[in-house]
C-alpha cells in the first residue's frame, strides 16, 4: 500500500498483519477521484481508521486536519508509524488528532463538543457495522449541510439508506461497496 496523490504521493503505508482490512489502492484512487477537489481544506474524519490510509491520502491531497478515530492497538501502532513517516513530507502541527476509543462513544463526544467535519470516511468491519452508523444520532450532527459521509461496506451488503442520509453515488470496486452519502438533516429545519 502507498499514498496515491499528492505531497506524500509514493509513501508506503504501514498495515497490521491481521486485524484490519486496508482500503485498497485502486479502491482509494477511485474515491479521490470522485471527491476531487473537495478534499483541499477540508476537515476530516477519519472513523476506524485502521493505517490511516485514507485520512493520509486527504492530507497528502491539501485536506486542513484529520481526526483519526482507532481502537485496535495493532492498527493505532501503524496508523502511528505512518503518521511519523508523513510528517516529512508535510508539516503537520495541528493538522492530526489520533483518538483511541470506540467509535460509537467518540462520535458522542465530538457532537457534544460541538466538532463539524466536511468530509467523514468509515470503513467499519464488514457486517452490520455499516448499517449501524448510518442509525447512530450523532454522526449527523457532525456534518455539515454540504458535508459528505464516504462508507465503505461488503458489495454484497449494500447498507439500506434513508432518512436523514441521502445517497449521492455509489460503486463498487473488487469486494467492496462504496457509499457517498449526504445529511439531510441540517437542510431539514431551515424552513421552520
Amino acid at each position: 500500500m502507498r499514498i496515491i496523490a499528492g505531497l506524500a504521493k509514493g509513501m508506503p503505508v504501514a498495515a497490521p498483519r491481521r486485524g484490519v482490512r486496508p482500503t485498497a489502492d485502486r479502491t482509494r484512487a477511485a474515491i479521490f477521484s470522485i471527491l476531487g477537489g473537495c478534499v483541499a481544506e477540508a476537515r476530516v474524519l477519519d472513523l476506524f481508521a485502521g493505517t490511516g490510509a485514507l485520512g493520509l491520502e486527504a492530507a497528502s491531497r491539501g485536506a486542513a486536519s484529520v481526526t483519526f478515530v482507532e481502537n485496535a492497538a495493532g492498527a493505532l501502532l501503524c496508523l502511528k508509524r505512518n503518521l511519523d513517516a508523513f510528517q516529512h513530507y508535510r508539516e503537520a502541527e495541528g493538522g492530526f488528532a489520533v483518538i483511541r476509543d470506540n467509535v460509537d462513544r467518540q462520535l458522542r463526544r465530538l457532537a457534544d463538543a460541538g466538532e463539524s467535519f466536511s468530509l467523514v470516511f468509515a470503513d467499519p468491519p464488514y457486517g452490520e457495522a455499516a448499517q449501524e452508523l448510518l442509525r447512530d444520532e450523532c454522526l449527523p450532527r457532525l456534518l455539515p449541510a454540504d458535508g459528505l459521509l464516504v462508507l465503505e461496506s461488503a458489495k454484497r451488503a449494500a447498507p439500506s439508506v434513508g432518512p436523514p442520509w441521502q445517497l449521492v453515488r455509489e460503486a463498487v470496486y473488487g469486494d467492496t461497496r462504496v457509499s457517498l452519502l449526504r445529511c439531510r438533516l441540517a437542510t431539514s429545519t431551515d424552513g421552520g
